[in-house]
């Protein structure tokens, strides 16, 4: 049973997996997030890109609610998925 409700979780997951491509990622955005999958917290970000740590926390919210994500274990997908495609593409 226990093995049934693991397969229904992984595919209810599959099924929410997000389109990098329909994600609009502002340039700064991607800065935010190229530091944020590096392990920066959201003060040092700010730091290195000087900002302040409200306008980095600001960028995040904005970029997971245009992906329509609210779920923290699912940002960080995100976040390592669009990292992930950029080093693809470099």
């Amino acid at each position: 049973m226990l093995w049934k409700l693991g397969v229904i979780a992984n595919r209810q997951e599959e099924s929410n997996v997000v389109n990098l491509d329909q994600v609009k990622v502002t340039p700064r955005d991607q800065q935010v997030l190229n530091l944020l999958v590096q392990g920066c917290s959201n003060k040092e970000i700010a730091g290195q890109l000087r900002i302040s740590p409200r306008t980095v926390k600001q960028h995040l919210r904005t970029l997971f609610l245009r992906a329509g994500i609210r779920e923290g274990r699912k940002r960080v997908k995100l976040a390592i998925a669009m990292f992930a495609r950029k080093e693809g593409q470099s």
